[in-house]
């Protein structure tokens, strides 16, 4: 990947983290629910923080030839499994959905599915080291949020089946 073609996979990657970030926020202001709205706010925070890390790195790549030492290539974990967990725990009564979160819920693990993907194929394109870890982590938070929002969804769209699974 040359280092063009490495500034237009960073735009794309940096687009899409804001307009997932603006969505989730939305998603989290419109719903009742306290698993929705913690989950979504999560997510959001976890967007932001991938924002700013590919931004950094893309700032750097427009001056530099190479991947500088400057950049921290870390990301902070997530802790939606925790949240999901906490909130889980702490409710007497499955909290009421509606179609339009079920469809939000929906949507949101077809971004994050999309969004580990492009970053595994960025990993899979670049050829240093730390490139390549970094790239890699966002695939796997990416997934992650997948996995957690897939939970999600089947717990609140069948709560009993749910449990049963747990």
């Amino acid at each position: 990947m040359d280092k063009q073609e490495r500034l237009n996979a960073l735009d794309v990657a940096i687009t899409s983290e804001m307009r997932e970030r603006t969505f989730y926020l939305k998603c989290a202001e419109r719903t009742r629910n306290p698993l929705g709205r913690e989950m979504f706010e999560q997510i959001a925070d976890d967007e932001l923080e991938h924002y700013k890390r590919l931004k950094e790195l893309q700032d750097k790549q427009r001056v530099d030839e190479g991947l500088p030492d400057t950049v921290p290539l870390k990301v902070r974990d997530t802790n939606l499994k925790s949240i999901l967990k906490d909130v889980i725990d702490s409710i007497d009564k499955v909290p009421q959905i509606d179609d339009d979160e079920l469809k939000a819920i929906r949507k949101a693990m077809a971004f994050e599915a999309q969004g580990a993907a492009y970053y595994a194929k960025l990993r899979d394109a670049v050829t240093d080291p730390k490139e390549k870890a970094f790239f890699g982590l966002l695939a796997n938070m990416e997934h992650e949020h997948y996995l957690v929002l897939k939970e999600t969804e089947a717990y609140l769209s069948n709560p009993d089946l749910w449990f049963q699974k747990r």
